[in-house]
Parts: structure tokens; C-alpha cells; sequence
């Protein structure tokens, strides 16, 4: 028996997949061109790279905005897979898009520091 198909899911699958395309392709300019630009050193912990695992490094756009590819690099910073992971963790709690578990976006309502003045008044 023939497989049917579902035209509307061969439609997504292909803008999924020219989405992909495009975004490697992008990715591929930007990233070669930072890769020969700048020391192969992750700017935040400062850990070296060599041939084998330079694919652990990527290219972070210090604006947050991934078609903003000035050709003096000036936009970019290698940073290892963990510590651009990190950056856009503290980026996306500041700007209060972190999603609660119902999908919602709360806003950012941690203080550190908001229970320091009592402590040091006890003491």
C-alpha cells in the first residue's frame, strides 16, 4: 500500500530545511572568517583550542543580533559551546524571557543583595 503524503508537511519540511540551509550557509561566513581573524581562545575562560576541538568554539555576537556581521569582527567573540551557553542564559534572565514551565515569560524578580541591609544591621 502507497504512503500517502500530507502536502502541508512536505511544504514545512522543505522551509525547515532552506531555513537551515540559509542559516548555515550564514553561519559558514561569519564563523571561518572569526576563526581566522581572532586567536582560537575562548574570551570568557580563556581555554585554548587546537584543530581537534575547534568545532567546541563558536562565534557570539556581543549585540545578540545574528545578522549584524560587520566585516572588522567587531560584533564578535569566540566563546566555547559552555561559556556561550552561559552568555545567553544571563541575557535572556535580564531582559525577563527565561519561560516558566506554563510556557509564560515572567519577569526577572531576583534581588541578591535585597536582604543584605537587615544581616548586616543583626550583626
Amino acid at each position: 500500500m502507497p504512503k500517502k503524503t500530507n502536502p502541508d508537511l512536505s511544504k514545512l519540511d522543505k522551509a525547515v530545511a532552506d531555513a537551515r540551509a540559509n542559516r548555515d550557509s550564514r553561519e559558514a561566513g561569519y564563523r571561518e572568517k572569526s576563526l581566522n581573524m581572532y586567536p582560537w581562545i575562548c574570551g570568557r575562560c580563556r581555554r585554548e583550542f587546537t584543530r581537534a576541538t575547534v568545532k567546541e568554539l563558536t562565534v557570539h555576537h556581543r549585540d545578540h543580533n545574528h545578522d549584524n556581521n560587520p566585516e572588522d569582527g567587531s560584533n564578535w567573540e569566540l566563546l566555547c559551546l559552555y561559556c556561550h551557553d552561559n552568555e545567553h542564559q544571563r541575557y535572556e534572565e535580564a531582559q525577563g524571557v527565561v519561560a516558566g514551565e506554563d510556557g509564560t515569560s515572567p519577569q526577572t524578580t531576583f534581588k541578591g543583595l535585597s536582604g543584605l541591609g537587615d544581616l548586616l544591621k543583626k550583626g
